[in-house]
């Protein structure tokens, strides 16, 4: 059985959600649970029926939000701490955590290790696109400062991803620029795109839009373009929703139009956007699985944080990865 180890004391609103998210994945799916952290709280917020269900490892530490993550390779007592060396340990299969992000990053990195060909690894996400589609974009905020050579294993680690979780055949990858001309771009992106056409799946240069139109499957960027593009289009979905009830408060006719879409426009169109149903991102390129959710996951977010992590364990990407890399060697 897949075993999973998770933080259960990291995030904004403390292990309530997550345990809460934990339930809620153990009714819909078959894995064995490790919760990790103050085993007194853990059973108090832990339905009884649930109790033989999980395991929990004791951690006397949590990681804060405001705290270094340059400082949690020293406190071997917090519960990332103690997931992650699950994870290291072959104890449990994947580790997910809403705890500190940069804390988990360099504990994943540094105790499971990268794969062999990986010089850095990358944090992916899902945004949404036309056609019921996904577009996975990488790197979101692992790296900020990369060279041509991350960007290709960044290319590679995603092509591979999308290919075996979201089983989508001959995924197309594509490199972030000003332009779609193999001319575009600035001098990262230019070395990039001529390591990026040893991948199968390069289909050249796309512009922000392309993240968004179906175009492409997989967007490779630097973690600093990365991370404000993810959280440039989360505002922009909040405004939009924010303003489309302010005209519909201010028109009778949109009042009632809203009123009959809510069920199946509305509802399917927030579904498409909302983070929760992403769960977290993965940390692709160490050698294990990491997923790392947002420190204010409620109980859905854990539960499909939970499931993308068996998702990975299931369908060995690293062994992709690995394939990919070293057919360009």
């Amino acid at each position: 059985m897949i075993k999973i180890a998770i933080d259960a004391m990291g995030g904004d609103f403390g292990p309530e959600p997550i345990i809460e998210g934990v339930v809620q994945a153990l009714e819909e799916k078959s894995f064995l649970p490790v919760l990790v952290g103050d085993k007194e709280e853990i059973l108090s917020l832990l339905p009884q029926y649930y109790i033989n269900k999980v395991e929990i490892v004791e951690a006397s530490d949590v990681i804060d939000m405001a705290d270094q993550a340059t400082n949690a390779l020293k406190r071997k007592d917090s519960s990332i701490y103690k997931a992650v060396e699950l994870v290291r340990n072959k104890e449990a299969d994947a580790v997910v955590s809403a705890g500190h992000s940069g804390a988990t990053m360099t504990l994943a990195t540094l105790r499971i290790g990268r794969l062999p060909h990986i010089s850095k690894p990358a944090l992916a996400t899902l945004m949404p696109s036309l056609g019921n589609n996904k577009t996975l974009v990488l790197d979101v905020g692992a790296v900020t400062d990369c060279t041509p050579q991350n960007l290709y294993e960044f290319g590679a680690m995603g092509e591979a991803y999308v290919e075996k979780t979201l089983d989508v055949k001959n995924p197309r990858v594509g490199l972030l620029s000003n332009g779609s001309e193999e001319t575009k771009g600035n001098a990262l992106t230019k070395e990039a795109f001529k390591l990026l056409k040893g991948l199968r799946g390069f289909v050249g240069n796309v512009e922000g839009k392309d993240i968004f139109n179906g175009n492409v499957d997989v967007v490779v960027c630097d973690g600093f373009t990365g991370n404000i593009l993810l959280k440039t289009s989360e505002g922009v979905v909040t405004t939009v929703f924010a303003l489309m009830k302010q005209y519909i408060r201010k028109s009778l006719p949109a009042k009632i139009g809203a009123l009959m879409m809510r069920k199946k426009v509305f509802v399917n169109m927030k579904k498409e956007v909302d983070k929760d149903e992403y769960g977290g991102a993965p940390l692709l390129g160490i050698n294990g699985c990491a997923i790392i959710s947002h420190g204010a996951s409620n109980a859905k977010a854990i539960k499909n944080a939970i499931f993308q992590a068996i998702r990975f364990t299931q369908t060995d990407v690293n062994k992709e990865i690995e394939t990919l890399l070293t057919e360009n060697a």
